[in-house]
């Protein structure tokens, strides 16, 4: 008979505020107690103690002269202390490499970094012409499958907060208006790739696919990359299939909450 997977063990206090933590972090206002009684379905007085431990360790605070919480100091030390690129990278590489060496194509993983796309990681092809793209390089997101794919849920005003008043042009086919860019991120949303037409470097065709998160958010983007005399339209089909696949694999291994164990 084949083995029941057994859910691991889990402490019921600690993921009662952890859930406090993501539903203050995700608020768009200071939770008040009630509130998070609500959440947690338990009394005032237990949401309270929970709501308190967190505030002693510095992870919740409270506003002056007010009795609800909002993120505490603690949080944006650990972020800023912690890579989490690196750990983007350690998650993808293998599927970069088998996406490279599957294809025989460059690929890169790709994290947003202002209005830029930063490659944080990448491996090349063994061909005699390849792309020549490394790691650390930042290019335009306007411009470039992989900014174009870590900018699919974006709207307008967005865009706009982001770019200011013009998108540099940078070859024939870049994209330099607001309404095109707007139109080219809900495609992306309902295709589930972006595309580079020449529109960053000329004779170069690129297709990238955002990485997600179980919750839907883009936390990077992966595509690959080649000369266009070698990478056909008709490649299309097939090469953004497995980007896509590869994409899914790695926010799937990111977005793991819960472990599962074989019973013996």
């Amino acid at each position: 008979m084949p083995k029941k997977a057994a859910q691991v063990p889990f402490i019921q206090s600690l993921d009662r505020g952890l859930t406090i933590l993501q539903a203050v972090a995700t608020s768009n206002h200071p939770v008040n107690l009630g509130e998070l009684a609500e959440l947690l379905d338990v009394d005032r007085s237990s949401a309270f103690r929970l709501a308190q431990t967190l505030r002693r360790r510095g992870f919740l605070s409270t506003p002056a002269g007010r009795k609800d919480y909002i993120l505490g100091s603690a949080i944006w030390t650990l972020s800023r202390q912690y890579d989490w690129s690196k750990m983007l990278v350690r998650v993808a590489h293998q599927e970069l490499k088998d996406l490279a060496g599957g294809l025989n194509e460059t690929a890169h993983l790709a994290v947003r970094e202002g209005k830029s796309a930063l490659f944080i990681d990448s491996v090349h092809a063994r061909r005699v012409i390849a792309v020549a793209g490394q790691t650390g390089e930042l290019v335009p997101m306007h411009a470039t499958a992989h900014g174009k794919a870590l900018l699919a849920d974006f709207d307008d005003e967005e865009l706009k907060d982001i770019f200011g008043s013009s998108l540099q042009k940078f070859t024939k086919t870049t994209i330099t208006s607001f309404p095109a860019l707007l139109k080219e991120c809900q495609a992306i949303r309902q295709r589930g790739y972006a595309t580079d037409e020449a529109e960053y470097m000329e004779g170069m065709r690129c297709i990238a696919a955002p990485i997600r998160l179980h919750d839907g958010s883009i936390v990077g983007s992966i595509g690959i990359s080649a000369p266009a005399t070698r990478f056909l339209k008709e490649h299309y089909a097939a090469h953004s299939k497995r980007v896509v696949q590869c994409a899914k694999k790695i926010g799937e291994r990111l977005s793991i909450t819960e472990e599962t164990t074989d019973e013996e």
